[in-house]
């Protein structure tokens, strides 16, 4: 997913936690970028859905992968010479460092509550959740390894003259 920095300029970054709380912002960030890019009404409302799927789609991820709050995800958003690029990457809880708490609050971990398996369903929605990103955006690419851990997302989305 690497491209190089001459093929796109940065925009802005944002780290927020994975919490349907944050999907408002980070659909801000969206919508005033894709404004000053010149998108209409219409294509940045695409944006915003897009920018929303994806955060609802990783969160589901994440929650498969390592059943964890303590997850941020990490969005770049870019201009390209045509349009707007948006990477949406899930830093895990091994990467994020939250203060700790104060020992007289820390309670003893209990056990790991074991990790839902994939039914056809799951698998079903999570294909239909990549095919509602892909109506809104023009480049969709994913990349879900959960031996390694890593999830990212790029949506690309072309200004039309």
């Amino acid at each position: 997913m690497a491209e190089r920095s001459s093929d796109r300029a940065f925009l802005a970054e944002l780290k927020i936690p994975v919490h349907a709380d944050f999907i408002p912002v980070a659909k801000m960030v969206a919508a005033n970028l894709g404004g000053m890019l010149g998108f209409n009404l219409e294509e940045i409302d695409e944006l915003k859905i897009a920018v929303a799927q994806a955060f609802d789609s990783i969160q589901e991820e994440v929650e498969q992968l390592w059943g964890s709050d303590d997850t941020l995800l990490r969005l770049v958003y870019g201009s390209t010479g045509d349009g707007i690029t948006v990477d949406v990457e899930a830093i895990g809880p091994s990467a994020v460092r939250f203060p700790a708490p104060p020992r007289s609050k820390v309670r003893p971990a209990g056990p790991r509550l074991p990790r839902p398996a994939l039914t056809p369903a799951s698998v079903a929605e999570k294909a239909l959740q990549r095919e509602m990103i892909r109506l809104f955006v023009d480049d969709f690419r994913q990349q879900v390894d959960s031996g390694s851990g890593e999830v990212r997302f790029r949506m690309v989305k072309y200004l039309v003259p």
